[in-house]
């Protein structure tokens, strides 16, 4: 009897693959996507709504047109609030406060993020757990902590400088940003390439000069990212203030703690007009940071 094992071949059932049947994973994921995204506008335009059926900026729209003040009173209330002195120097303080500590955060984030990147070392992972720290603390916690730790020296001698104090908006405002401009800055120096650096040290750079120049270049993107994300992070900051900077009008009083005093004053309009200035310079800073990204393919 011939030996037909070998001339068996197994049946191979080709499945067609239907388009269709990817129809519904696409309106999941999608709702629930849009879910998210509808409820974010939702309380952005419920923000718009409030102000628009406010009555205090009529006075000062006595001669517009009947169907244009719905859509003018959430611009009238904030610049109305813009001329107020204590909500000027709260913007000033703000733009001036959320630039030194993101500007901070990314001069700590770099070197942080680029030595847990690039190094394996005892203790790493106790330090990278460290590090999220003030991230997933309560912000009051944070600030509690700031202020007990001035308590004691060396710092006590410096809490007269920062407890209570515009240096102090400064630090609690860091303390919370940098946490995540390390965490980006580490993420953008693992996406580089470390064969780049390798190669340049084996043509006569040391580690200085491959990291300034072959991997901080490439690091441009990432850096304009942090930087972007601690100022957003530091706008919104309240918590850590409210604990060790204060609640003080014209002193330690920036955009956040503007809402606050308003809301605690029982003028609900004042702080949600606040809210939204704060929303807009929030978008408008992210938007043009996007921009500019992309029209510079360098970073």
């Amino acid at each position: 009897m011939p030996d037909t094992s070998q001339n068996i071949t197994p049946t191979i059932v080709k499945r067609k693959h239907r388009v269709g049947s990817d129809v519904v994973f696409y309106i999941v994921m999608a709702g629930i996507g849009l879910m998210y995204i509808g409820f974010l506008i939702s309380m952005l335009a419920g923000d718009i709504g409030y102000l628009a059926r406010s009555d205090e900026a009529n006075q000062l729209m006595q001669n517009w047109p009947d169907w244009l003040k719905p859509i003018g009173r959430p611009l009238v209330s904030m610049a109305r609030l813009l001329e107020q002195p204590e909500i000027q120097y709260s913007v000033k303080l703000t733009l001036i406060s959320c630039l030194m500590s993101s500007i901070l955060s990314v001069l700590v984030a770099i070197p942080i993020g680029y030595l847990f990147s690039r190094y394996n070392f005892y203790g790493k992972t106790i330090l990278e757990a460290i590090l999220y720290v003030p991230i997933v603390l309560p912000p009051l916690v944070l600030g509690i902590s700031l202020l007990v730790l001035f308590q004691f020296q060396p710092f006590k001698q410096f809490a007269p400088y920062f407890v209570f104090q515009i240096p102090g908006v400064v630090l609690a405002q860091f303390m919370v940003a940098a946490a995540f401009s390390i965490q980006m800055m580490r993420a953008t120096f693992d996406q580089i390439n470390p064969r780049l650096e390798q190669v340049a040290l084996t043509l006569g750079c040391n580690e200085r000069q491959a990291f300034s120049r072959v991997c901080l270049p490439q690091a441009w993107h990432g850096i304009l990212t942090a930087g972007t994300l601690a100022w957003a992070r530091a706008l919104g900051e309240f918590g850590p203030l409210l604990v060790f900077a204060g609640t003080t009008r014209n002193k330690t009083e920036v955009m956040s703690v503007s809402v606050f005093l308003e809301l605690s004053l029982g003028r609900l309009n004042d702080a949600v007009a606040v809210s939204l200035m704060m929303v807009f310079l929030a978008v408008g800073v992210l938007v043009l940071t996007r921009i500019f990204g992309l029209r510079n393919p360098a970073i």
